[in-house]
């Protein structure tokens, strides 16, 4: 194997471990948005049917 090889070769692995690193960070971004979306989904849906049953109660 050439040196200059050898040195793209390092070079090649270095850019694809940052490049990785970056994707990485991009999807865990994703994930942590969709699953704080998600709990707010659901956190209003109880809110809303607890503040519906106690104006129901009301009404009633």
């Amino acid at each position: 194997m050439k040196s200059s090889s050898l040195v793209w070769t390092i070079l090649g692995v270095i850019v694809a471990i940052v490049i990785a690193w970056f994707l990485v960070n991009i999807l865990f971004s994703v994930v942590a948005v969709i699953f704080k979306l998600i709990i707010v989904a659901v956190v209003a849906l109880i809110v809303f049917l607890v503040l519906r049953s106690v104006f129901a109660r009301r009404d009633g």
